[in-house]
């Protein structure tokens, strides 16, 4: 008695490698899906006009194929899958798949999900069937809420109207990292908002917007010995030990504002006439304006003489539109800021050239503008012009 014919088999998506269900929608492969077909258009996943240019899916290990070819031209693509009665084409990129070791297999993901990654496979249209009804009772729950489209944003025209002064980036950080042999968060907060206070308490005028945690990978080489071994070293036999630790960031406002001024000079000048300091924790401040320089006539000395009125540092946050503020707090306690000689440099330069220098001061709350023709907007958020 001979044995019965097995039944025909179909490409499905047996699962996905994506735990959170709530977060699956209609636009991402689901388990169940018959992928019918591929291609590389770029258009209207509605337009059922472009089905000619699908390419029919005949098996899993075909398909695998193909994907490796394409991956190497487009970046994402279209699949054409059936669900039901119904077919539906989803935008998806190729990726490699990491459960094959010794073949290299390819399969899809959500375009828009890194981790939503689909496992393929041959299976019979009785068990993608099933597979298609558990996706139905996920997707429908009333958690899903309503369903998610793409809309087009004129990005270009929003940072016209809402930052005009693009150099100036509205909010900023400073990364904390743990010290050597600290495992508790709280120390590095501890350390992180000690630094904040004292820089408020000197003058400089930050707003706080928040602190969160961040992972950071750290790599140490060492010798056969275990001891460490310094950058320009040349010893053998050495190993990377490599650790991730925890770190804080505290973002910040670099003042209620930042006020973009220009130092234009003139002819026969040959200082900009203000000298600059460091404070404790980083920041490039104007300790003094020359009387009639070009600092002067681009209205520093008027916002220094108020700064001193109002126990305010006046602090520089950019220079040419380069942020000058600190960015970083080693493991070893060093805070990395700008070298301000660096910063008198640059001035140096730009006074040979006679070129014009811009730059931004943090505001304080209540702090008069500059009554200078070179003193320009402040760069802060601000609502659009009325219409006429």
């Amino acid at each position: 008695m001979g044995c019965a014919a097995a039944a025909p088999t179909l490409v499905c998506v047996k699962r996905v490698k994506q735990d959170e269900a709530e977060e699956w929608d209609e636009t991402m492969p689901l388990p169940g899906d018959i992928i019918e077909g591929f291609a590389e258009k770029d258009g209207d996943d509605d337009d059922d006009d472009d089905d000619a240019s699908f390419v029919a899916v005949k098996g899993r290990s075909e398909l695998s194929s193909q994907l490796g070819k394409m991956v190497q031209k487009v970046e994402t693509i279209w699949v054409k899958v059936r669900r039901g009665d119904r077919t539906h084409k989803l935008r998806v990129r190729v990726v490699v798949d990491k459960s094959y070791i010794l073949h290299k297999k390819y399969t899809i993901r959500a375009a828009r999900d890194d981790r939503h990654i689909a496992v393929l496979g041959d299976l019979t249209l009785e068990k993608c069937t099933t597979l298609q009804e558990m996706s139905r009772r996920i997707v429908n729950v009333a958690f899903r809420g309503f369903n998610r489209k793409e809309v087009k944003y004129d990005w270009k025209r929003k940072v016209d109207t809402y930052l005009p002064d693009q150099a100036s980036t509205v909010v900023a950080s400073i990364l904390f990292m743990p010290f050597q042999g600290e495992y508790y968060i709280e120390a590095t907060i501890s350390r992180c908002m000690a630094w904040f206070s004292a820089a408020v308490s000197s003058g400089v005028p930050l707003v706080f917007v928040n602190i969160q945690t961040e992972q950071i990978v750290t790599s140490e080489k060492t010798n056969q010995n275990g001891k460490e071994i310094s950058r320009g070293g040349k010893q053998q036999n050495t190993s990377t030990s490599v650790e991730l630790v925890q770190g804080i960031r505290l973002w910040f406002l670099p003042g209620v504002e930042q006020v973009l001024l220009e130092m234009i000079p003139e002819p026969g000048e040959t200082r900009f006439g203000l000298d600059i300091k460091r404070t404790d924790e980083g920041f490039i401040c104007v300790g003094e304006v020359t009387k009639g320089s070009v600092a002067d006539r681009a209205g520093l000395q008027q916002l220094l003489d108020e700064a001193n009125l109002t126990k305010h540092l006046l602090v520089i946050s950019r220079l040419e539109g380069k942020s000058v503020m600190p960015s970083t707090v080693g493991s070893a306690g060093f805070i990395h800021c700008c070298d301000h000689d660096e910063i008198k440099d640059a001035l140096a330069s730009a006074m040979e050239g006679l070129d014009i220098i811009q730059l931004h001061i943090m505001a304080w709350p209540n702090q008069t503008r500059p009554k200078t023709p070179q003193a320009i907007a402040p760069a802060t958020l601000r609502p659009p012009k009325p219409p006429l």
